[in-house]
C-alpha cells in the first residue's frame, strides 16, 4: 500500500451530468468525483463548477441562493445580472460577478437577443459556516497576460481581488501551444484544474477540452498546452470546515 503523502494526479473525463432547460442548458463538474476514494462529490470547500450556455434572447427569472457563494466567471459573451438589490450589472471577459449569497440573496440572469450565445462558468464554493451576511461583488479584472495564472479569486483574508468565505483560490490561464506552466500550490493544499478550452498534457497525462485533473499530496506540476488553451485552476485546503446546505452546490 502506497503511503498517504504519495503524489496522486486523478483525471475525469467530460461530465455526463446535464440539465436541459432549451435555451439554458448546464453540465454539473464534481471536483470530489475525480478521487477515487472520495465520497463527496466536492472537494472541500470547492462544491461544483457549473459549465452553463445561454442562447440569446434568455431569462433565467428571480430566484434566491443561501448558503453558497457563486462566482460567474465569462471568458467571453455577456451574462446580464439584476437582483432585488437593485443591481443591474454586466459580467463579460473584463469583469467578474461574487454573490456571497449568505442568509439569502434573490437575483436573475439574462441575455438579450442581440447578444452572442454565451458558454460560461458559475463556481459553487461552500462557506465556513451558515446563514452570513449576503453580499456581492463585481467590478474589472486585471488583463490577463498570455502563458500566466492569474488570480481570480481567494479567501476573504487574502490579498486577491475577489473574495469567498472559505479556503479556496482560483486562477485562470490562456496558454498558447507549446507553452508550460506550473500548476498553482499552496503547500498542504490539493489543485484541481478544468480544460475550459483545448488539449493539455500535466505529467504523462492528456486532458482534452472540459476534462479535469486533481492533483493531490504535490507541490506542483507542470501542464503543457497541445493546442492554444483556456484553464482554470483552484488550490483547495480539503481539510477546511465547510457547510454543505448550499440551494446548488451543497
Amino acid at each position: 500500500m502506497e503511503p498517504e503523502s504519495t503524489p496522486k494526479l486523478h483525471k475525469a473525463p467530460r461530465s455526463d451530468v446535464t440539465q436541459d432547460q432549451g435555451k439554458f442548458r448546464i453540465r454539473f463538474n464534481f471536483p470530489g468525483r475525480n478521487h477515487p476514494n472520495h465520497d463527496d462529490h466536492g472537494y472541500g470547500p470547492l462544491s461544483t463548477v457549473v459549465e452553463s450556455f445561454m442562447d440569446p434572447d434568455t431569462l433565467i427569472a428571480m430566484h434566491q441562493h443561501r448558503n453558497e457563494e457563486i462566482v460567474s466567471w465569462v471568458p467571453a459573451g455577456v451574462m446580464r445580472h439584476d437582483d432585488r438589490e437593485g443591481n443591474e450589472l454586466v459580467t463579460d471577459s473584463e469583469h467578474l460577478l461574487v454573490m456571497n449569497a449568505g442568509n439569502g440573496f434573490w437575483h436573475e440572469e439574462r441575455t438579450l437577443a442581440d447578444d452572442p450565445p454565451l458558454r460560461m462558468l458559475q463556481i459553487f464554493v461552500r462557506p465556513h459556516s451558515l446563514d452570513l451576511d449576503p453580499g456581492i461583488q463585481h467590478g474589472p479584472t486585471e488583463d490577463p497576460v498570455d502563458n500566466e495564472w492569474r488570480h481570480v479569486f481567494g479567501p476573504a483574508e487574502s490579498d486577491a481581488p475577489f473574495t469567498v468565505r472559505n479556503d479556496v483560490h482560483c486562477y485562470d490561464a490562456r496558454l498558447d501551444e507549446g507553452a508550460s506552466v506550473d500548476l498553482p500550490a499552496v503547500s498542504g493544499w490539493d489543485t484541481y484544474f478544468y480544460v475550459f478550452e483545448g488539449a493539455v498534457e500535466a505529467g504523462e497525462t492528456h486532458f482534452d477540452e472540459t476534462e479535469s485533473g486533481l492533483l493531490v499530496d504535490s507541490d506542483g506540476l507542470a501542464v503543457t498546452a497541445r493546442e492554444d488553451s483556456v484553464l482554470v485552476a483552484f488550490c483547495i485546503d480539503p481539510d477546511a470546515p465547510v457547510t454543505r446546505q448550499g440551494t446548488i452546490g451543497r
